[in-house]
């Protein structure tokens, strides 16, 4: 047998994205199902597996055709067993999640952290095809990050690697954040973290402005309203853009330092503000990182959204089960 069909899972709080892909990368076939966090996320398992079982009785896929099943959750998990410490948004605690998923399925599978999942996709199919050494930062409501080296995910010794959001930034006078810490990446360059600095700045600065004129209207902002502003040259959100693209060139850059990727991919919400924020974000990398660093380092806007994880998640299949059943 050469060719294998590979099962993405992407889970999220609200939604589990599912699809499946073949060894080109070319999707079979996308859905998704709603996430049931009733009775701490106790149903979640058997949902996932009830859905692809049904896909592929109706694709009349035969189980011996699937290399295995790739997943990524959210938080804290064992990427050797499979086994969630703990998920808060899910609910679940000490949770054999591999485990659950294989005897359900009848079908292998491997557990990866949602982040993690998004930077394979990139790397396979994405803004980052074909990169073996990639930096990939999601900027949404908080900063996710995923660090590939030599073509692997970069774990670290507890799983802990690659949080970027959580570098910290503002050593002093910096806002709280919602891992503990205060002066996080996420406090300033997250979609979350630019509106608070939008929303400061309009405080202390009574200058006009085109988003003042938006919070007076609408009575809130957002990130994208910041960029769209900047993108026509209004001086305070400018001024906002530039303090959230300066704080993320000086992680990346130090993050580079460290590891020398060829490409930065940067997904999430954020990312659809492009060479606003991208080209002051090059500037402070180019800044904050060392010339031949800086050299040979492409940074560029995520091109799979959404459908990122469950291509990651397809990758990891083929790549860590299918290649041992087709060896």
């Amino acid at each position: 047998m050469s060719e294998l069909i590979h099962i993405g899972v992407d889970l999220g709080g609200t939604t589990i994205k599912m699809a499946l892909i073949d060894d080109t990368g070319k999707m079979i076939d996308k859905w998704a199902i709603a996430t049931d966090t009733i009775d701490n996320g106790s149903r979640i398992a058997s949902d996932i597996s009830a859905s692809i079982v049904k896909k592929l009785a109706q694709l009349q896929i035969d189980r011996s055709e699937v290399s295995g099943i790739g997943m990524g959750a959210p938080g804290f998990i064992n990427m050797t067993t499979g086994f969630v410490y703990k998920a808060v948004n899910i609910g679940w605690e000490n949770y054999p999640l591999k485990d659950e998923l294989e005897s359900l399925t009848g079908i292998p599978a491997i557990i990866e952290n949602d982040a993690n999942l998004a930077a394979l996709g990139e790397m396979w199919l994405g803004a980052g095809r074909g990169a073996r050494n990639m930096v990939c930062v999601t900027l949404g409501t908080g900063v996710g990050g995923g660090i590939i080296c030599d073509g692997e995910i970069l774990h670290g010794v507890n799983g802990m690697a690659g949080e970027i959001g959580h570098i910290t930034v503002l050593p002093k006078n910096g806002a709280p954040c919602n891992c503990g810490k205060k002066g996080c990446l996420e406090t300033v360059s997250s979609a979350t973290g630019i509106r608070r600095l939008a929303l400061e700045a309009l405080d202390y600065n009574d200058s006009d402005s085109i988003l003042r004129d938006i919070f007076e209207n609408k009575g809130d902002i957002t990130a994208e309203d910041v960029f769209l502003c900047a993108g026509k040259n209004d001086p305070l959100s400018s001024v906002v853009a530039e303090k959230a693209a300066y704080y993320l060139g000086y992680a990346l850059g130090a993050i580079s330092i460290v590891i020398n990727p060829e490409k930065i991919v940067i997904g999430g919400g954020v990312s659809r503000a492009g060479d606003t924020l991208l080209a002051p974000l090059t500037k402070y990398f180019k800044k904050f990182s060392l010339p031949r660093v800086f050299e040979a380092c492409t940074i560029d806007v995520a091109k799979l959204g959404n459908d990122a994880g469950v291509i990651g998640g397809a990758w990891l299949a083929k790549m860590k089960i299918g290649k041992l059943r087709t060896a």
